[in-house]
């Protein structure tokens, strides 16, 4: 490393995705709490005589020491905050889903405490079996808000306050805007409000929830598409993806 290299000492991260590196390394891609998304080279770390292979694991708390220089770091040490229990089999996706949109959607080196915490919040209520639908619609609001792309939810586009007898449509860049009754597609003012204060118990909020934010991503996205959503398809129609992302749940 140069002169230059920072050294950082156990600090909170998640692993989010890794891909090999010469014989026994890995090149890790890192969320860590106080440095944002960073890349980090990790030496030594495959093959079952590696300690370490039992720590870089996805959706494990860990902590990490590393030495960061001006693009990549070089990983020296990691440990598992507490052993986590593990998820669900069918929370699995969603869980990788979860990393891609950070890892698509996300700069390198552009702290965000308050996402790290929102990340860590979606894993442990994976874990309690909460409804799905809720904890991915709750993760992304709080990841387009957390890249500047927060959606204003008590307002359409012309300034005049959603209501909550009202139906709207959402165009990216631009905003909501009210349509004259409930045609297909069409948002309900009431869903909005309770998106806005995070309650998604009703199945009207958790459905125009997913059509809005499905928009909102897409524009974020720029038609990047989704590796977790392709998996995901394939899965349902009974074929065997060969797309890997990180490692695919089985």
């Amino acid at each position: 490393m140069s002169g230059s290299a920072r050294r950082v000492h156990l600090a909170p991260a998640y692993l989010l995705h890794h891909r090999p590196y010469r014989e026994s390394g890995r090149i890790l891609e890192v969320l860590v709490r106080a440095e944002g998304r960073l890349t980090l080279f990790a030496r030594g770390v495959s093959g079952p005589k590696s300690r370490l292979a039992a720590v870089l694991q996805p959706f494990q708390p860990l902590l990490v020491s590393f030495t960061q220089g001006r693009e990549a770091g070089q990983l020296t040490a990691a440990e598992c905050v507490a052993p986590a229990t593990p998820l669900p089999a069918a929370c699995v996706m969603s869980a990788f889903y979860l990393n891609e949109l950070l890892l698509k959607l996300t700069l390198r080196h552009d702290a965000a405490p308050e996402l790290f915490d929102a990340y860590a919040t979606a894993l442990a209520r994976l874990r309690t079996a909460e409804a799905i639908e809720a904890v991915l619609r709750r993760f992304e609001l709080e990841l387009l808000s957390a890249v500047g792309y927060g959606l204003d939810l008590s307002t359409e586009a012309g300034g005049q306050a959603i209501e909550p007898e009202g139906f709207y449509r959402f165009r990216p860049a631009q905003g909501l805007y009210r349509v004259p009754g409930e045609e297909p597609g069409a948002l309900a003012g009431h869903a909005l409000q309770a998106l806005a204060r995070g309650d998604l118990q009703a199945a009207r909020t958790c459905a125009d929830a997913r059509v809005l934010l499905a928009a909102a991503l897409a524009e974020c996205l720029e038609g990047r598409e989704l590796a977790t959503r392709r998996v995901a398809r394939a899965l349902k129609q009974g074929s065997h993806p060969t797309a890997r992302y990180g490692k695919m749940p089985p």
